[in-house]
């Protein structure tokens, strides 16, 4: 019996052993991974950037709207669509709230209303290009939020050219983002989000 006990301890002691070193290797492959999630994050937005059948903006973000209504007003595309917009925005108040005076967000923007998270604008923005056959789009949102996004509109809208446009919003901090918590969790979360639209694990995702 103290035998069988003996071999029942050793085994559970190298089981735990095996789950801690798995446990260390996940975690030094996550953080490894969150290195260079943030290194590759682009710093600013590109000089310039070919034009394309229409632009979409994601809301969530300072600066995404203005920025889609600058690349609308200079023929980057002929149509914005802005989706995950709340029930109750206008076009007019938007249109104040980003202090816009562009001809063309009366006559050139759509807003969408039924998106709550990344994955409706997904498939907001894919019904709405099949709807107007659009070929190409130019995807405008936060630099953190690009890879998630492009990914989940990809998915979406096989076929369909995703050109980025990240935004870069002055509080955040990507270089030196270790000294500033708020970016440090900010980061942490969306790379989080990230990894489980790679793997498929979406109904965790909540934003």
């Amino acid at each position: 019996m103290a035998a069988g006990e003996t071999i029942l301890e050793r085994t559970k002691q190298r089981l735990a052993r095996a789950l801690t070193g798995a446990a260390g290797l996940l975690l030094a492959l996550y953080v490894a991974g969150f290195v260079v999630f943030a290194a590759k994050l682009d710093r600013r937005p590109p000089d310039d950037i070919p034009a394309a059948d229409a632009i979409v903006a994601l809301t969530g973000g300072e600066g995404r709207i203005a920025e889609a209504v600058k690349l609308l007003d200079d023929g980057k595309g002929e149509r914005l669509l802005i989706t995950g917009v709340h029930p109750e925005v206008k076009l007019a108040s938007l249109k104040k709230t980003v202090r816009s005076a562009s001809a063309k967000f009366d006559c050139c923007v759509d807003l969408g209303r039924q998106a709550e998270d990344t994955i409706g604008n997904a498939s907001e923005t894919a019904a709405w290009v099949r709807r107007h056959n659009y070929r190409s789009i130019i995807l405008v949102t936060s630099t953190y939020h690009m890879p998630r996004a492009a990914l989940e509109l990809g998915r979406a809208m096989p076929g369909v050219a995703i050109t980025p446009f990240p935004v870069v919003q002055d509080t955040l901090h990507l270089d030196g983002w270790w000294d500033f918590p708020g970016t440090t969790r900010l980061l942490i979360s969306e790379y989080s989000k990230y990894l489980l639209t790679l793997v498929h694990a979406r109904p965790l995702i909540r934003a």
